[in-house]
């Protein structure tokens, strides 16, 4: 789900990202890949012109903000500030 930010604010819109497991609905409260194809979206439709903040987590108390950018091949960039929740290795 997208919703744009009244015009003046700092961030363009606010995202959320939901996904089931089993019978449970969850709410992301922020998704690198998520941000990065609904920028996809919002500029190739010509919705948004980057560069630009987005939200995220807003509503589940988390406010998560990141900054949209596109090089000049036209890739699109996501960046913020992350905490690391799991760290560990995998071994073959």
């Amino acid at each position: 789900m997208i919703g744009a930010h009244p015009t003046g604010s700092p961030a363009a819109y606010e995202v959320r990202g939901f996904f089931r497991e089993g019978d449970t609905l969850f709410e992301d409260p922020v998704t690198g890949s998520l941000n990065a194809s609904t920028a996809q979206w919002l500029i190739g439709s010509g919705r948004f012109v980057p560069p630009y903040i987005a939200t995220q987590g807003a509503v589940l108390g988390r406010d998560g903000i990141v900054s949209i950018a596109v090089d000049a091949v036209g890739q699109v960039w996501v960046a913020g500030d992350a905490v690391t929740c799991v760290l560990g290795t995998v071994e073959l």
